[in-house]
This record gives structure tokens, sequence and C-alpha cells, in this order.
């Protein structure tokens, strides 16, 4: 059984940082490309951030150059993280391996 948990989120001020971690089990997860979305109230769920099995990464225009996706296949998991954090920044934040699975979610609120 695939599972994906997250950790890391809390409350933050603005311009203030969290790290944000996902334990994969169940599968080999260097196999696998892995995802951080997002959802915030009354919204959409939104890709974040990806990274690919070779470690390619990809992120959405508005965390670029603030967020850092990365991954470490010796302990199953993959981090994000979030410097410069602002207020829209806050969400429910989800750890994904296409087509397999989600994680829980994770919240993280920026508000000072």
């Amino acid at each position: 059984q695939v599972q994906l948990v997250e950790s890391g989120g809390g409350l933050v001020q603005p311009g203030g940082s969290l790290r944000l971690s996902c334990a994969v089990s169940g599968i080999i997860f260097r196999f696998y490309a892995m995802h951080w979305y997002h959802q915030a109230p009354g919204k959409e769920r939104e890709s974040v951030a990806s990274i690919s099995s070779d470690g390619a990464t990809n992120y959405a225009d508005s965390v670029k150059g603030r967020f850092t996706i990365s991954r470490d296949n010796a302990n199953n998991r993959v981090d994000l993280q979030m410097n410069s954090l602002k207020p829209e920044d806050t969400a429910v934040y989800y750890c994904r391996i296409p087509s397999v699975s989600w994680g829980q979610g994770t919240q993280v609120t920026v508000s000072s």
C-alpha cells in the first residue's frame, strides 16, 4: 500500500520560511516523479512544484525563486523549502505521485 505523509506545516509570519517534507512508503520511490500541490480556501488544488525521477525541477510562476523542491532517494522523501512566504501562500499543501496517490495534506498559514 502506497502511503505519503506530509509534515512541517504551521503558522509563519510574512517573509518567513518553512520546510515541508513528504515521507513515501510502499513504492520504489526513485522511479517516480513527485509533485507538491496547494489548495487555498475556496480555490482549486494547483501544482506548486515537481521533481522528476532524475532530479529535473519545475515550478509555478508564483513560487519561482522562493520555493525549492528536492528529493532524497535514500530516505524516500521529497521536501519543499519555502522562503519569503506571502499571505497568499496560505493553503493546505499536498504531495502527490501522479496517477498513484496523494498525501493527506499539511496546513501552511502565513499571517502576522
